[in-house]
């Protein structure tokens, strides 16, 4: 066995210690040991374990569990981490990949970037914005990459996210959707955080979301009416008591004119900068919109009301 695959082995060795108190070693311990052979990476390892009898044999068919997952082959970096972030591999191989990648855990998070075009570019972009941080990226498939980036304190997800974007529109004129989700404590947890990020790009598209860069928080409201069963979401609006909402959600410059209000916090001069309107027009939308549904966008308690309308409305017509 090479040098690189004994030195990983004992990086493991230390890894099964902290995490099950199992002592090994690949030199005799000098008294009250088994000797055991371990497959690792196509080869055979002759390694020690402290103690003798039925528990100890035990210990080493755990042993070669944990660092041969349970007999498969190991799998390559990249599908190791596909599977991590996909919620299929478990804690074990979440910490077989730290092992092996030689990462200290810590708090992190997951973004998920959808290219318009160049996907493999854009990777090669990617790669070349987190080298040397101990950040990882992976291809999902042809028109996903996902980022595992670990918390240094320095910048938010969403700015790591809007830098990712920034970097591969200046430097490859690619625009991309990038999700990103919640940090998590450790990275056995990274799937949920993978998860988050998805659905933060989901959620945009088919909520016409501006910008680029989206948060999963900025969505926790639509991810909690959306677990609602239907017939929920039906009473729910009858309860508002809107019948003719349809005639606001079917006219785009109202809808464009509602929600740009509620992103600049309700704010006439920003929202009519944004749109391009004269204040005037937007006044007269805000106005037709309160005609047409009692509420009044410009009061907080109707703006709130108002977004949680247009949430439960885009969900029935999914």
């Amino acid at each position: 066995m090479n040098a690189d695959s004994l030195s990983q082995l004992k990086g493991i060795f230390q890894d099964i210690l902290k995490e099950t108190g199992t002592e090994l070693s690949l030199t005799p311990f000098g008294g009250n040991e088994t000797a055991f052979s371990l497959p690792y990476r196509g080869e055979e390892a002759k390694v020690y374990i402290r103690g003798k009898g039925e528990e100890t044999e035990n210990k080493i068919k755990l042993v070669r569990y944990l660092v041969s997952g349970s007999g498969k082959e190991e799998r390559a970096a990249e599908d190791s981490l596909k599977n991590i972030l996909l919620g299929e591999g478990g804690e074990w191989e979440a910490f077989r990949y730290m092992t092996k990648n030689n990462l200290a855990d810590g708090k992190c998070f997951a973004a998920d970037v959808v290219p318009d075009r160049r996907g493999d570019e854009a990777f090669k972009q990617i790669e070349r914005c987190i080298e040397g941080k101990g950040d990882h990226a992976v291809r999902m498939d042809k028109s996903r990459i996902a980022i595992v980036k670990f918390s240094s304190g320095e910048e938010s997800p969403v700015e790591f996210a809007q830098f990712i974007f920034q970097s591969l529109y200046e430097e490859l004129g690619i625009r991309a959707s990038v999700g990103v989700g919640c940090e998590v404590n450790s990275f056995s947890e990274i799937a949920s955080s993978y998860t988050q990020a998805v659905t933060a790009v989901k959620l945009s598209e088919i909520f016409h979301s501006k910008g680029e860069v989206h948060s999963y928080r900025e969505y926790l409201l639509v991810t909690m009416l959306e677990d609602l069963p239907e017939a929920r979401i039906k009473d729910y609006m009858a309860q508002f008591r809107i019948s003719n909402a349809a005639e606001v959600f079917s006219d785009p410059d109202l809808v464009t004119t509602a929600e740009q209000f509620l992103e600049n916090d309700l704010n006439i001069s920003e929202t009519s900068r944004a749109l391009f309107l004269h204040r005037n027009t937007l006044m007269y939308r805000l106005d037709k919109i309160k005609r047409i549904t009692g509420l009044d966008l410009k009061d907080f308690s109707d703006a709130v009301t108002f977004r949680v309308i247009s949430i439960l409305y885009k969900l029935l017509k999914l």
